[in-house]
């Protein structure tokens, strides 16, 4: 048999695992759905490039990683824009099968994790909401023990002659990241004589803006959602949420500003 749009895409099984549980079921369950499982499909597809970027830093192809930097951002941008559909459902609307998700939360997606720890934001408290054993948990202890996007990103500078300080360099990776002083000197200095990697350091911040804009947009949704209520799976909802604003993924990247 020869390969379809359908066949290719698998669109049969596709269509089928928007499974509404509320009685009628309620109209918008449906909505609700579709918008979390393309918000995973988008996880994936964030980590494949991710992944692939951390790989062209290492092959020193900056030329290909600023392309496919631009088209994460250009991902992002669409994640973002995701909630305003989102934000057409009322709170009413969502109260009428809130109820029918049970334990099931947002903050359970194992995918969003694994972008958080891939780009420096590690929690250990994190690996504990996954059972032991499970995939999940396997794919998150993995990501917790390697370097990250911005361990893979200082490695490149150094390969193309920038001082980067030892400490940086040796940092445990399972840690957050602490701004350096003599890393920003460096950087600094980048700035000043280097175009091309320079470009490269200010799509790092394009895409640490994003997800902090990503963060600020899924708070203002759940705040006018369900106000300051708890969320489903045992979350303080928005409470929680807030905490995570205004925590920058590669701080000496911000920090230079004053002194460029």
């Amino acid at each position: 048999m020869s390969v379809t749009y359908s066949s290719y895409l698998k669109l049969d099984e596709l269509l089928s695992l928007q499974r509404p549980l509320s009685d009628g079921p309620e109209h918008d369950e449906t909505l609700f759905i579709v918008i979390h499982q393309v918000y995973e499909l988008w996880f994936k597809e964030l980590l494949h490039e991710l992944d692939y970027l951390v790989r062209l830093l290492e092959r020193r192809d900056s030329a290909r990683a600023l392309h496919t930097l631009k088209r994460v951002l250009t991902i992002l941008k669409v994640v973002v824009a995701q909630i305003d559909v989102l934000e057409t459902m009322t709170p009413l609307e969502f109260l009428s099968f809130r109820e029918r998700l049970e334990s099931g939360s947002g903050f359970q997606s194992y995918q969003f994790r694994e972008l958080e720890f891939l780009l420096g934001a590690k929690h250990a408290a994190a690996l504990e909401r996954y059972p032991a054993g499970s995939d999940a948990r396997a794919r998150l202890e993995a990501r917790y023990a390697a370097p990250t996007l911005w361990d893979a990103f200082l490695r490149f500078l150094v390969q193309s002659g920038c001082a980067v300080p030892r400490e940086a360099l040796e940092r445990d990776v399972r840690s957050a990241v602490v701004p350096s002083e003599a890393l920003q000197t460096a950087l600094v200095e980048l700035y000043r004589r280097d175009a091309l990697l320079s470009g490269l350091c200010e799509r790092l911040v394009d895409l640490d803006e994003g997800i902090q804009e990503w963060r600020y947009r899924h708070v203002k949704m759940v705040q006018r959602t369900i106000g300051e209520k708890h969320g489903t799976g045992g979350s303080e909802g928005a409470r929680y949420l807030m905490t995570t604003l205004n925590r920058p993924l590669f701080p000496d990247l911000w920090a230079i500003r004053t002194r460029l």
